[in-house]
């Protein structure tokens, strides 16, 4: 008998066991029981969260054989429940939208489904990947959409909701399915690991649920690989081997130089880290994990429980995490997010990932501007705060005591003001004196000049009068006469 691979085996058949999808689980068991089962479902998520496993459980509970109508508890036995489990029934249909993009296989869908189903209640279309349809496949898909005759349901799963049009989103009922936490992921692990009669140390359980990153598929094919070494055992020097430690000699060594402001020596480590069968992009992926848990351990303290350090790295990594502050952290993992991504578009990578090496070895540390302040102080920064604190107001004078038997003494009335003195009228100033049109004796002289004459011949110029090129003003003083009446 062929092998069964783990995602495949322990693939949930009940709404009872998916595993952290209980909103989008229970929706469905009560719209199910009440009879409010719509026509169309677009299931939404990343990959490995369930979303072609819900599908086929609504399918089993619509179409199982041994109900008298569709039901929340399908009964796992019957023909129909088998061959939609193993994706060969015939009255469910799969569709990847990959492969089947054109308006040909849309019109061809429309067609059969016109078509009463063969043996079961209903002809159920699951369409995986809906958001590849072309436009056109999206536009002819509409009416059957919204008016599909009453024997067929369609179930669309995607994993990129916004390339699928409003127009067919309005048609369905949206259901987004959330990544899976490491608790949860760690659980089903370690039933799985039961079931196959495997051991494993709590640390491999712990680590193959945070490498899943939310995806109980991506958890799975991990566990499938570390048991196709070890059958029966799985240790955590095992899990060293086949998957290496984020917090590896290798990049702590280089993060260490980052510290010491050591371009060389960090250019060494990554030579090596490279050496030893890193790519670039694998390398960019790692060390920005390793900076995520420093910074954690940074921010959070070394107690918190949003890492999973090992017991013999977690002193060293600890005083690692110490030597760069927050804002350090962050600008480090956004230069290597930065470099992640252009490495896969040219030609130079190893260039632009020695660049960035240096720049992170040669940049000055990050610090907030109070802090720089404080240190210029030589104190901590909430002295700062001390020093520009508010005044307190002072306190208002008391009165005074007044002599029993005497009325309050009457305010004394300010002195009269004298009366201003009228100004004087000033005499009007003098007309200036006309100012003497320059002659042609005057443009002789100038022409004489020594420095004029320098400048003519730099220039290759001439001297001119302006006065005699402006226009003469009008003469303001003089009156006009009056006309005479004759």
């Amino acid at each position: 008998m062929a092998y069964t691979v783990l995602a495949r085996k322990y693939r949930s058949w009940t709404f009872d066991e998916i595993v952290g999808q209980d909103a989008v689980a229970t929706t469905l068991r009560n719209a199910i029981a009440s009879g409010r089962i719509h026509h169309g479902y677009l299931f939404t998520g990343t990959r490995g969260v369930g979303k072609t496993s819900m599908a086929r459980i609504l399918a089993r509970s619509l179409n199982c054989l041994n109900r008298e109508g569709p039901t929340a508890d399908p009964c796992r036995t019957c023909e129909s429940c088998v061959s939609i489990a193993e994706g060969q029934d015939v009255d469910v249909i799969e569709i990847d939208a990959a492969s089947h993009t054109g308006v040909d296989n849309i019109r061809e869908l429309r067609e059969n489904a016109n078509y009463r189903p063969a043996r079961a209640r209903y002809k159920i279309y699951i369409i995986d990947e809906v958001h590849m349809l072309s436009t056109g496949a999206f536009n002819a898909l509409l009416k059957t959409l919204e008016e599909p005759p009453a024997h067929v349901k369609f179930i669309l799963a995607t994993t990129d909701p916004q390339k699928v049009p409003a127009t067919i989103q309005s048609r369905c009922q949206r259901f987004d399915f959330r990544s899976i936490g490491p608790e949860q992921i760690g659980q089903q692990v370690r039933m799985i690991l039961e079931a196959e009669g495997c051991t494993a140390d709590d640390g491999v359980v712990r680590r193959v649920a945070r490498l899943a990153n939310g995806s109980m598929r991506d958890a799975l094919s991990v566990l499938d690989q570390l048991m196709s070494i070890s059958p029966k055992d799985l240790t955590t020097d095992l899990l060293e081997q086949v998957l290496p430690a984020p917090h590896d000699e290798l990049l702590a060594e280089l993060i260490d130089r980052w510290a010491e402001h050591d371009a060389a020596g960090a250019l060494n480590a990554l030579d090596r880290c490279i050496g030893q069968g890193y790519s670039l992009e694998r390398f960019g992926e790692t060390m920005i994990e390793q900076l995520r848990t420093l910074m954690l351990l940074a921010v959070c303290g070394a107690d918190t429980e949003l890492v999973d350090v090992p017991a013999q790295y977690r002193d060293a990594i600890v005083a690692r995490a110490g030597k760069f502050d927050a804002a350090a952290y962050v600008h480090a993992i956004v230069v290597l997010e930065e470099l992640r991504r252009n490495i896969r578009f040219t030609q130079a990578g190893r260039a632009l990932a020695d660049a960035v090496v240096v720049r992170l070895s040669e940049a000055v540390p990050q610090a907030s501007i109070a802090k720089l302040l404080a240190q210029l102080e030589g104190g901590d920064p909430d002295a700062l705060k001390k020093k520009v604190a508010p005044r307190p107001a002072p306190a208002p004078a008391p009165p005074r005591p007044q002599a029993a038997g005497h009325a309050p003494a009457s305010k004394p009335a300010a002195p009269p003001t004298p009366p201003r003195a009228t100004p004087r009228p000033q005499a009007p100033a003098p007309p200036p004196a006309p100012t003497r049109r320059a002659n042609s004796d005057d443009m002789r002289a100038a022409m004489a000049e020594p420095l004029v004459k320098k400048a003519m011949d730099l220039f290759d110029g001439a001297l001119v009068n302006v006065e005699k090129l402006a226009p003469k003003p009008p003469d303001t003083d003089a009156v006009e006469a009056p006309e005479s009446d004759e």
